[in-house]
């Protein structure tokens, strides 16, 4: 009886055993998506601040992500949106993002969060603010906007923000205390929020405004633009230290090759923008310079 009960002890245990074994090569077993030799591919999440809703954005910098995918069968690249400013930036600062594309303040930020600087957009004349009424709001001078709203993007936006709110501090206005400002999260936003008479003016820059006029004339024609900035370097790329520098380096150049091909050019048309070109730090010098005297007269960046 001893012995009968033993041996399906022991027949117990080993079907347990084998029962183990399978679920551990179960859970351990993940098959791969796509190989290169024998090597998986790794993907990069690209990240791009939010100078648009995230549907717009996804349709106009979704076919740089396409492109590269295209051209870098060893590696695996995709689009990220965030709903905001504040959520790009977390995600950005955090290091969520392999290659990015901050605006100009963001930039020379992300360079303690473990990202260089590697690329830019061309076309710097674009990088400005402008700051919209309506035509029928009866604002003359700037002065005329004291005791008035005023839209923005998002209080990190440096071309529709911060650009525009300079302009008003040199042109009469204190902008903590004479200004209602309000950030209402997107440049389409800050564009609607002028248009329903939300508020007296609202500040955005040239490539959301020209989309938005493209693509619903009768409505920028009850708006004018009203002021605009001076410039500065346009929206930069960056990627974290630690993307292997033959990946890094073949995106930059397939970046900055786009406007030499027929499709390339279809592409940077959308944006619309003539090309990117290679940027670094000191690039960015005109900006830092800049944000010192923005912070210093008209209200902390931080």
């Amino acid at each position: 009886m001893l012995t009968i009960l033993a041996k399906q002890t022991k027949w117990f245990f080993m079907l347990m055993l084998l029962a183990g074994c399978g679920k551990t090569e179960e859970r351990i077993y993940q098959p791969e998506i796509g190989t290169v030799s024998g090597s998986p591919i790794v993907e990069y999440v690209v990240g791009i601040h939010p100078l648009h809703n995230p549907q717009r954005l996804m349709a106009l910098y979704g076919p740089i992500v396409d492109y590269m995918n295209s051209n870098m069968p060893d590696a695996s690249f995709k689009l990220e949106a965030s709903r905001n400013y504040e959520e790009f930036e977390k995600k950005l600062y955090a290091g969520h993002f392999a290659f990015a594309m901050p605006n100009p303040y963001q930039t020379v930020k992300s360079v303690g969060h473990g990202y260089r600087i590697f690329g830019k957009m061309g076309d710097d004349e674009v990088f400005r603010g402008i700051i919209l009424v309506r035509r029928d709001s009866g604002i003359h001078e700037v002065t005329d906007l004291k005791g008035r709203a005023v839209a923005y993007p998002a209080a990190t936006a440096l071309a529709a923000t911060m650009l525009p709110q300079y302009y008003l501090h040199t042109h009469g206005i204190d902008v903590v205390r004479d200004i209602d400002n309000r950030y209402v999260g997107s440049q389409e936003s800050s564009i609607m929020n002028v248009l329903r008479g939300d508020v007296a003016a609202g500040a955005t820059w040239p490539v959301p405004w020209k989309a938005f006029s493209a693509e619903n004339p009768s409505l920028a024609s009850q708006l004018v633009v009203k002021w605009q900035t001076e410039s500065l370097p346009n929206n930069g790329w960056v990627v974290r230290r630690d993307i292997p520098l033959p990946v890094a380096d073949k995106f930059a150049r397939l970046l900055f090759a786009l406007q030499e091909s027929e499709s390339g050019r279809l592409i940077l048309e959308q944006l619309p923008i003539s090309h990117f070109e290679p940027a670094n730090d000191e690039t960015y010098r005109p900006v830092r310079e800049f944000l010192t005297l923005f912070s210093k007269t008209v209200r902390p960046v931080e």
